[in-house]
């Protein structure tokens, strides 16, 4: 679906200086929610004038809400990506919100027949609104709907044959609702329209009472890494992104998971 785009980190304010000295950094991720496309960074304004790719990465659209995405919402991720000149533009397969109420957390969408309709139309709006292609991201998930009637690599193969929508691969979320849900990650990779993807993240956490919580604060677990390396047994992604969103560590502990992730593709 995408360019290459090569091995990247998630761009954020608190490590501006970081990304931009980082040797090996191909392209940037930025949540679209903490930006102003009229006022950028200048951070970011300068990755883009070496070339570095920037994509917008959006968590508050619940495209996969009963309600038809917010205009607003998308008219917002559109002007990034055109600020930005992004290749493409990226959002979560979740509802957040439902009647007025926000909650907080990206849920998975129950995996039935009803509600993937809702979601080919919810998804074919979204890339009515947008300048670029779309990629919606696989979610950790702490609990299933006992009524689903497909697994995730199923509902989202029909969800990319019905809109050609590409797809962000978390192999961290993988790994979650692996350990969380006794979902097997790498028969899950089997079952993925590949062929969509668009690029991938990866990224640690910490288990807690016997559940995974993908807080996107430690070094990648290897286990998460054999993942990724599974995957690009299997196709050669455009793209892989490390993201980190707190108790961030020094530019040497960034350039050696960039350098990890690296090993993993290369392992393949």
């Amino acid at each position: 679906m995408a360019d290459r785009l090569g091995v990247g980190i998630g761009w954020r304010p608190e490590i501006d200086l970081t990304v931009e000295r980082l040797p090996g950094v191909d392209f940037v991720e930025v949540i679209a929610e903490n930006i102003r496309p009229g006022a950028l960074p200048e951070s970011l304004r300068l990755l883009r004038g070496r070339g570095v790719p920037v994509i917008p990465h959006g968590v508050g659209l619940g495209i996969g809400g009963a309600e038809p995405p917010d205009r607003d919402r998308l008219a917002h991720l559109d002007a990034c990506a055109r600020a930005l000149g992004s290749p493409l533009v990226s959002e979560h397969l979740a509802f957040v919100r439902a009647g007025g109420m926000d909650a907080g957390h990206l849920l998975p969408v129950p995996r039935t027949r009803a509600a993937l309709s809702v979601v080919v139309e919810n998804v074919r709006r979204a890339q009515e609104a947008l300048a670029v292609p779309l990629a919606l991201e696989n979610v950790a998930a702490l609990f299933g709907w006992p009524e689903d009637e497909m697994t995730e690599a199923e509902f989202l193969g029909e969800l990319v044959e019905a809109t050609g929508v590409g797809l962000l691969i978390d192999v961290a979320n993988l790994y979650t609702n692996q350990v969380n849900l006794g979902l097997e990650a790498v028969a899950a990779l089997d079952g993925l329209p590949l062929s969509a993807l668009a690029y991938v993240h990866v990224a640690g956490g910490h288990s807690h009472h016997g559940l995974w919580h993908d807080t996107h604060t430690t070094r990648v677990p290897e286990d998460v890494l054999d993942i990724l390396t599974a995957l690009c047994a299997r196709t050669e992604p455009p793209g892989v992104l490390l993201e980190w969103d707190g108790d961030y560590p020094s530019d040497a502990v960034f350039e050696e998971e960039l350098g990890r992730i690296r090993d993993a593709m290369a392992r393949a």
